[in-house]
């Protein structure tokens, strides 16, 4: 018989054992440039890859909270492996979208249900075309994160039919099909691996492609198989909070690092204790505001959208844009945590061998995401706000 998928409360308890060895191997994820094979056989073994995977075949369906509440945790171990693992994750989630065919032959090939989905969502990087039983694909994709250990990728692409774009869809691509570029080298989140991947020209199967339209909430192609209204969210809706509870994450893992450092540090010039500085503690007392409110907002909105979603009415355009918002904003305001520990850490934490420093790399890193970012996030808001059309077509 089988063995019950771990629960989110157990998943938690899993990630936080999994911590202090992330912390040890940090620096080791940087240099290699993505996740070390250890740390991804250790996600494995924890189950966490599959916190949003469908039940039926194994996964831990757990709510959709559970990419800013896992996320988080592992994030204040990596920041890089986080980022790698909420993105892994959520692709079981929004395979579950896709027609059972496609499901059976993914989490049914030889890698079973443990398999690994990367993808790469820049849409106007590919084209595709409308071929006999499916779809021509070609381009060339940055930030694949996490594409050295997937097998198969969703690819955005735009359709083009003569020589006019008609809509934005996305592909399933077999890792056979798709050459990985080595471009990344990055000041921040340098360990995700996030690297280009390029298709000359690939043939995609009907059952393995939608229009982004079939996965913006509500009803989809696997929805007969899946019916929880998990796999019912509106995808781009919600997207933000993939990233945003990566980069909180990374604020309380500062946060816990500089309470614990300044605690009994001397300064280096005065000698004095600096735990009695007003303006240290200040900035700690900020920093640790800013990230439980981020913390607060981001998990509300995970679970109105959830609520929403059970209750099967339309969402309105205003509400989903108010979570596109909130996504954005709840990370600046955990990049403005780091900022303001970073700032007053003084020149110890310029160091490479001070955990301070990668933080700060890296929630800058994870804050220049597209669907983070607050100048494409706040407009859509106030636009949305103030009765104009949505700019986001994915909305």
């Amino acid at each position: 018989m089988n063995q019950a998928a771990p629960d989110l409360a157990e998943l938690k308890r899993r990630a936080l054992a999994l911590v202090p060895r992330l912390r040890e191997r940090a620096a080791e994820t940087e240099k290699l440039r993505r996740v070390p094979d250890a740390t991804i056989a250790d996600l494995h073994a924890a189950g966490l890859f599959r916190m949003l995977q469908p039940k039926r075949v194994g996964g831990s369906e757990a709510p959709y909270r559970a990419l800013v509440e896992l996320g988080a945790i592992v994030a204040r171990g990596c920041g890089s492996t986080a980022w790698v693992l909420n993105n892994l994750a959520c692709h079981h989630w929004i395979l579950a979208m896709w027609p059972k065919d496609a499901q059976d032959e993914i989490w049914g090939g030889g890698d079973g249900p443990n398999v690994l989905i990367g993808s790469a969502f820049a849409y106007p990087s590919g084209r595709a075309q409308k071929a006999p039983g499916g779809w021509r694909l070609k381009g060339r994709w940055p930030f694949s994160s996490g594409v050295d250990p997937s097998r198969w990728n969703l690819i955005g692409a735009l359709v083009e039919e003569n020589g006019k774009v008609t809509e934005a869809r996305v592909f399933i691509v077999p890792a056979k099909d798709y050459t990985i570029i080595d471009t990344w080298h990055a000041a921040g989140l340098a360990g995700t691996g996030s690297k280009d991947v390029a298709i000359a020209d690939s043939f995609v199967p009907d059952h393995m492609s939608l229009a982004v339209g079939e996965i913006a909430g509500g009803p989809n192609p696997g929805s007969a198989a899946n019916p929880g209204a998990l796999y019912r969210l509106p995808t781009f809706s919600v997207f933000p909070f993939i990233l945003s509870g990566v980069v909180l994450g990374i604020a309380q893992g500062a946060i816990e690092g500089f309470t614990e450092s300044m605690r009994a540090r001397a300064g280096t010039y005065t000698g004095k204790r600096v735990a009695e500085l007003a303006t240290l503690q200040l900035r700690l007392a900020e920093a640790a505001a800013l990230a439980d409110a981020a913390e607060t907002l981001m998990l509300a909105d995970c679970d109105e959208a959830t609520r929403l979603t059970e209750g099967g009415g339309e969402i309105p355009a205003e509400t989903r844009a108010r979570w596109r918002r909130d996504g954005a904003y709840t990370t600046q305001m955990c990049v403005k945590a780091v900022d303001l520990l970073f700032a007053g850490a003084g020149g110890n934490a310029i160091y490479l061998t001070h955990p301070l420093q990668r933080a700060w790399r890296d929630a800058h890193a994870g804050s220049a995401h597209f669907v983070v970012n607050w100048d494409v996030a706040g407009t859509l808001y106030g636009r949305v706000a103030l009765g104009l059309p949505a700019d986001v077509p994915a909305l």
